[in-house]
């Protein structure tokens, strides 16, 4: 069975999602990463409650770390054809395709969850997701609503849209009025995806600087091209910030790269229900917990 690892991103972390694994061989790394914030990450992995978590800076280092903790966990899965990650899972998806070391993915997190929180604090943002129209409607409504762009097309009819708090709250009864099903809030706290983020591009390359990207392993799809990554790692990590994710695009090229089961690595299993949404005919697994792991037997 040939397989590719998909890694979550913001929006998928829950508190005590750390939990289970702090008993696994990887946790040491968790310790690790907390000497390198100059934080006590192991607690954010634990105890945070929902509300702690929904912050930027807070939900990107700790989704990043489960995923981490549930990859060290996997015991090298044969037959990986391709990797991809949503938004801050490309990061992940680039640590464990050996594009990135740990400690460099680990650094570029802190500063792109860092410049990303003072982007929101600066100009407070939202996202919400809309169900029951596909993208390219989703985009045309939102031609006449100022601060509100369609930020992730995530499977046929679920496309995310961000903006400010006033924007997003414009564009969601637009589309109510369009025939959307639902416009769901999503627990983050800024504008992602979105000409807001561009601020945010000058800082976080300033971090990719520090590191040598080499190429992946196995191929990396990136939500930006929805084609696998080339040599300009550290260019397209920057375009991210302010480009939509193409994600439904992404999930759709892993049949031609012969995937016919896709493993999520990580909190919430958010990326499995768009699996199964976009390609009915693949299976799909999500790993939150050491117990789940049985599950790729």
């Amino acid at each position: 069975m040939s397989t590719a690892l998909v890694l979550p991103g913001q929006g998928s972390q829950r508190p005590g999602m750390g939990a289970p694994w702090r008993e696994t061989r990887g946790w040491s790394f968790v310790e690790h990463a907390g000497e390198v914030l100059g934080r006590d990450v192991g607690r954010l992995l634990i105890d945070a409650d929902s509300e702690e978590l929904r912050a930027t800076r807070e939900a990107q280092v700790s989704t990043f770390l489960v995923s981490v903790l549930v990859w060290k966990a996997l015991h090298g899965l044969p037959d990986v054809v391709a990797l991809a990650g949503h938004s801050l899972g490309e990061l992940t998806a680039l640590v464990v395709g050996g594009a990135l070391t740990c400690d460099d993915g680990l650094m570029l997190v802190g500063a792109r969850a860092s410049a990303m929180q003072a982007a929101a604090d600066a100009r407070p943002g939202t996202m919400a997701a809309v169900l029951g129209l596909d993208s390219e409607v989703v985009a045309g409504v939102l031609e006449d609503v100022p601060d509100c762009w369609a930020a992730n097309d995530n499977a046929p009819s679920h496309v995310v849209v961000s903006g400010t708090v006033e924007g997003v709250a414009a564009g969601g009864a637009a589309l109510r009025a369009a025939g959307a099903r639902r416009v769901l809030p999503l627990p983050v706290g800024g504008a992602f995806h979105t000409p807001l983020m561009q601020p945010v591009r000058a800082r976080f390359e300033t971090a990719l600087r520090e590191v040598t990207p080499a190429l992946p392993g196995v191929p990396v799809l990136s939500g930006v091209t929805a084609a696998p990554y080339d040599e300009d790692v550290a260019g397209t990590l920057s375009r991210q910030l302010t480009a939509p994710v193409r994600w439904r695009e992404v999930l759709l090229a892993l049949p031609g790269l012969g995937v016919d089961r896709v493993v999520e690595l990580g909190p919430g299993g958010v990326l499995t229900g768009l699996v199964k949404r976009t390609l009915p005919g693949v299976q799909a697994v999500s790993v939150e917990t050491p117990t789940d792991l049985a599950l790729l037997d």
